[in-house]
């Protein structure tokens, strides 16, 4: 495979429902901490958290602006999520293009 994945586990940082959310809201455009927690049901310092799992997973990037830290995803890193459940995928699908063949071939024949 060509895309290598992020350092951390971006798997397991989109584990947690919360962090999955807050990927969601990134994906609409770049948000603040105060604005990713104005739309969950967690506080600041909860928001921080998973920002920091998903920054060391390689999903988001973050930059100043002022005193504050502003979120966007991380493109390179959910572009190499993406490659590789397309590898994983496109394998399976050609797995089950197989064994559909050689059934129906096989009830052809019987």
């Amino acid at each position: 495979m060509s895309s290598q994945l992020p350092p951390g586990d971006p798997f397991g940082a989109l584990g947690d429902p919360n962090r999955r959310a807050i990927v969601e809201l990134l994906g609409t455009g770049e948000r603040s901490v105060q604005e990713i927690a104005d739309h969950l049901p967690i506080s600041r310092p909860a928001v921080s958290r998973h920002l920091s799992v998903l920054r060391q997973a390689g999903l988001v990037i973050e930059r100043p602006r002022g005193t504050r830290r502003i979120y966007q995803l991380d493109g390179l890193g959910v572009e190499a999520v993406r490659a590789y459940l397309e590898h994983v995928w496109g394998e399976a699908t050609t797995s089950f293009q197989r064994l559909a063949v050689g059934s129906s071939r096989a009830d052809d024949e019987g």
